[in-house]
């Protein structure tokens, strides 16, 4: 989707609503991408929303974000925030402006997590303000 705002999801969010709701909210991933699509018709912009556990899978969709000519990319990469080289350097690879999202702040957690490889390459970051998060990602996109 030329020109539109791809919003890519880690491992496990697909279990958001019912995992851990205390740290990562109650709303399902099906309730944000609903709330996106609401408030990108508003914006006039595009969404192609999309969740995988496997970290290949979010690899080859930076790079078919990019080829694709999307406007900017919404990533919460999960766990592999703080393991994955490869996406920091799929990060780097491409142009389109990636955007990090957490629904929890990391840097208040474990210390494991205080480290993000894709926080390294990533134009902006935004974290802690749980499905809310979302939107604040996607008003800066839409700003790009």
């Amino acid at each position: 989707m030329s020109g539109s705002v791809h919003v890519l999801n880690g491992p496990n969010l697909n279990l958001l609503g019912r995992r851990q709701p205390e740290i990562y909210g109650e709303q399902t991933l099906g309730n944000i991408e609903t709330m996106l699509r609401d408030r990108a018709r508003e914006l006039g912009v595009g969404i192609d929303f999309r969740q995988t556990n496997h970290e290949g899978v979010l690899v080859d969709w930076l790079h078919e974000a990019d080829a694709q000519g999307a406007k900017a990319v919404l990533l919460n990469p999960a766990a592999y925030t703080h393991t994955s080289v490869a996406l920091l350097d799929a990060v780097l690879a491409i142009d389109v402006p990636v955007i990090e999202v957490h629904l929890s702040e990391p840097q208040t957690r474990e210390p494991f997590r205080h480290l993000s490889y894709v926080g390294m390459a990533a134009a902006h970051r935004v974290a802690g303000l749980g499905a809310q998060g979302y939107l604040v990602a996607l008003e800066k996109a839409a700003q790009l």
